[in-house]
Parts: C-alpha cells; structure tokens; sequence
C-alpha cells in the first residue's frame, strides 16, 4: 500500500474527532438534528484549521443512508465512498486551478441539472472560492441564489474579503479559527503516540509553535522530524532540522543586547551562524522568544506549556530583560523583520541592526539630555528689513515659519537636510500633528552618524520627546532615507539676547495677549528688552 502523509491519515472522520472548533461543530449539527439544512456553507479562516476536512464530514452527515445526521456512521457505501473521494455525487472542485467560468459552466451549472444518482444531495466542495474569476463568480451566483433542493454548495476559503458581497450574503457562514498551543499538542502527542513514536513533550512544543495554529502544518513539520530522528524525537532535533535557535542561545544574545555588550552580542551571532542557520530564522526565533517573555512578563497565559523548567527561566530572563526592553527589542526586531528578505548581506546586517538596538538600550534618555546640553547656535540668516504691519489683526493672521531651505556650506548639513526635507514629507502624510511639530525644524549639525535637529520651539522638542514612539518614527524614516544609522538629538533654538527677528509668534486672535502672558509665565520667559 502507497504510503499516505500524516496530515491526511489522521484527517477528521467525524465530528468528534474535529478539534479547536467546537462552535462550528455545534451549530452544524444542530442543524442536522433539527433538519434546518441550508443550500450554501461557506467556511472561512487560515490555512490548515479544518475547512476542507469539516466540509466532507457535512457532506457525509448530509448524505448518510441513515440520515442526515448530526454524525456520519462511515459504514454505510455512501459514508465509505466519501471517506474515499470517489462518491459520484460529491464534486470537489479546486479554484486555484479551475478559476475560468467555463469550467464553472460545466462542472456546477450544468450538472445541477441532474438529480444525485446514489447520495440523497450532490454536494459541491468549492475549495479556495476567492480564487474564481468574476465571471466565474456571476455564472455560478444564480444557482447560488436558487438551487435545487437537492443542490448543496460548500465553499472555503482563506481570504474572505474576496468573496464577492453578493456571493456572501447568500450562504450560512462558519469562521473558523486557529489552532491554540495546548490543541496542537495534544493532537501531536495523539499521533506520535499512534505512530509509535518516543519524543519529548518539549519537542512536541516546539512544533506546535512553528505550525502557527494550522493542524496540517504541524503534523507536517512531525512527518518531517520523524523522518530525520534516529529514534527519540529530542528538541535539538528539532531545532536542527527546522533551522530554529535554541533557546538558551537566543536568551544569551538578548541578555548581551540589554546590557549592550558589543562583543558578546557578535559572538553569539557568530556562534549560531556557524550552527549553519540562516539569518532569517535567527530574527524568526528571536521573536518567537520575546512573544513568549511578553506573555510571562504580563502574567498572560501560555497555554498548552508542559515543561515548569521552561516556564521558570522565562520568568527569570524575563526579569532581567524588564518590560520596556523586551517591547523595544520586540518592536526593533519587528521592524527589521520587513527588510531582511531584500538585504544582499543577511548576516553582516543583522549584526549591525543587532549592535544599533542594543547601543540604543543604553541612553534611553538621550534625547531629552540633549535637549538640555549645550549646543553650537544654529546658523544665523540676515532677516531682510522691509516694511511689517504690526497690528494686532496682522499678529493674529501671523502663519508659522516654514522649514529653512537655505545652503549652508557645509556639505554634510545641505545633504542631511535635504533628506530631512523628504523625513517630514513622508510623516507628515501620515499624521497632521508631526506635519505641524516637525514643520519648523532643520538640520543644523552633522558628526558623523550624529545628526542635531534644531526646532524653531521648545514645546515641539517636547511633543516629540514625551512619547519613544515618536523619536524612534524619526529616526527609522531617517535611517531608511539616508541609508545611514541616524542617531538624532533635538534642540531648540536659541534666542539671541535683543533680537526679536527670527522669533516668530502665533497668536489665537480671540486671545492673543492673552496667550502670550501665558505662555511667558509657563517658561519663565521675561519682557524682552
């Protein structure tokens, strides 16, 4: 007999046997029971979590020859057939591959034409329905919309907004969801067992983690194991053979990023590397670490854990890590996540991103420090002297100064601020308050990687520093627009003593005075002379 993959051995024959998605089961059956049977199922959720396997136990129950009922006995012919995909009045067709409407034409319009031949239905399995092109989707809509009683569709799909609306509204929807940590263990546990093979709970575990809630990804990834394992199924095997990190190697490297230890962290990294894993999976298993100390870190339940040692050293590095670092080195990674797939150097730019975030770790204060330090004046522009109405209704009308386009001189400075121009350009499409904090600003100094950015107020500077968000959206724009590690500081202007030229006021013209008597009280700021 042809060897058979464990996903498809072990696929569900009853609804019993269905796991994870109990609230499909039930209203399904309920149905059944109370013979309230509608023409059109249509099934959604992720990749591996049932559909196709639910919508042969529903064309089952449906055309037992002691139903329907609300569980198939799979020893009648019909139940037999089904189990078997050779039952002549259950059509199952795949939208991937036969998306055109002529084959919807004659593979579904035409034969609904007919009655069954054996089954009391013709069922018609639509796997991946999204995939029909629109002309597809309006030849069958009419069938859809009024079959015969004797017609049942069942369709899957993974991306439901593709459905079309008018496709939709006319089936009885089921969403299905993804497996949890505790389900997919105990169904590898379940089939390790049947298959007679010795393993670590750990190992079943770290599986369960990489199939990411889909039941026929897991026991993939086991056939795969089982294949290489020289008779125990043991995590570093595991490990070995999907290309993931164990997990005291991913603590060592974000304990040395959190202490930013430079050396450490590139040894580390050298260290895995030379295990032969690919610089992608090692980001992927840095993440996966951190997903789980965030859950330890804020006392959410893991779920599905069967190893008390594990827990206990998540607790402990989770400890040690803090939660504002495991979110910032989480948030960092994720970041990172999206541009490594099209770095033509992997390895040496993860080090790099690597040895930044941890450098970054350490002063997270920095750009309030150098607000405060002391910093070289920006460059001063002679104002032009023409005539200006100083009227209360031309003060109230006053706009804020756009950012400065002036050259000036210095190479470095005109080519950072011509990249800052396109920083606030892209933020300021995304949020109107950065478009209005960041408007006034300019590069004004250049040290190597260290840029100043220098705002025309002290409130903008203060806006941007009270939340990390903020400054790290700078920074990241600035980084990926210069092509180089920007480690910004931000300042405020200084106001020569006596000279009111460059100082722009903005008044509210119900209360202007007002607001500047305010406003000098808030930042202790006198009556210039």
């Amino acid at each position: 007999m042809a060897y058979v993959s464990l996903y498809r051995k072990y696929r569900s024959q009853t609804f019993a046997d269905l796991i994870g998605q109990n609230h499909v089961v039930k209203t399904l059956q309920n149905g059944l029971a109370s013979n309230r049977i509608a023409h059109a199922y249509l099934f959604t959720g992720p990749r591996g979590t049932g559909k196709t396997s639910t919508a042969r136990l529903l064309a089952k129950a449906l055309c037992c020859e002691k139903g329907p009922l609300p569980e198939p006995c799979n020893e009648c012919p019909i139940c037999k057939a089904i189990t078997e995909g050779s039952c002549v009045d259950v059509y199952e067709m795949d939208a991937a591959s036969e998306a055109g409407v002529e084959e919807v034409r004659d593979k579904i319009v035409s034969a609904t034409e007919y009655r069954p031949m054996q089954a009391r239905y013709k069922v018609f399995i639509i796997d991946e329905v999204h995939d029909l092109s629109a002309k597809a989707f309006d030849a069958l809509l009419k069938t859809i919309e009024e079959p015969p009683d004797y017609i049942i569709f069942i369709l899957a799909t993974t991306e439901f907004n593709k459905v079309p609306p008018t496709i939709r509204s006319r089936c009885q929807k089921h969403e299905f969801h993804r497996a949890s940590l505790a389900d997919l263990t105990s169904r590898l546990a379940y089939v390790a067992k049947c298959e007679g093979v010795d393993n670590e709970p750990k190992a079943l575990t770290a599986i369960a983690k990489m199939a990411d809630g889909s039941y026929r990804d897991a026991l993939t990834l086991l056939e795969q194991v089982i294949l290489t394992a020289d008779g125990r199924v043991t995590v570093a095997q595991v490990y070995d053979q999907l290309g993931l990190v164990a997990d005291d190697l991913v603590d060592r490297i974000l304990l040395a990023i959190r202490e930013g230890d430079v050396a450490e962290t590139s040894k580390m990294l050298n260290e895995v590397v030379r295990l032969g894993r690919d610089p992608r999976m090692i980001l992927e298993s840095l993440l996966y670490r951190l997903a789980d100390l965030t859950r330890v870190a804020y006392a959410i339940d893991l779920g599905g854990t069967v190893d008390p040692a594990g827990d206990a050293v998540l607790h402990e590095v989770g400890t040690r890590l803090g939660k504002a670092n495991i979110l910032a080195i989480r948030s960092e990674l994720s970041q990172a996540h999206k541009f490594i797939r099209d770095i033509s150097l992997p390895r040496l730019w993860l080090e790099s991103e690597l040895i930044r975030i941890s450098q970054r770790l350490q002063a997270p204060q920095a750009p309030r420090a150098a607000v405060a330090a002391a910093t070289p004046a920006p460059p001063k522009t002679t104002p032009k002297h023409e005539p200006k109405d100083e009227s209360p209704r031309a003060a109230s009308k006053a706009e804020p100064k756009p950012a400065q386009t002036e050259l000036s001189g210095d190479p470095q400075i005109d080519e950072a601020n011509r990249v800052w121009a396109l920083v606030k350009e892209e933020l300021g499409k995304v949020s109107k308050t950065m478009k209005m904090h960041l408007g006034g600003s300019r590069v004004s100094a250049v040290d190597g990687l260290r840029v100043t950015l220098t705002f025309s107020r002290q409130m903008d500077v203060d806006w941007v520093c009270e939340d990390p968000k903020r400054l790290a959206a700078i920074t990241e724009a600035g980084r990926r627009l210069s092509g180089k590690d920007w480690q910004v500081e931000l300042v405020a202007a200084s106001k020569p003593n006596g000279d009111n030229g460059d100082v722009q006021t903005v008044e509210l013209a119900s209360e202007g005075q007002k607001l500047v008597q305010v406003v000098r009280n808030v930042f202790e700021v006198g009556e210039s002379n």
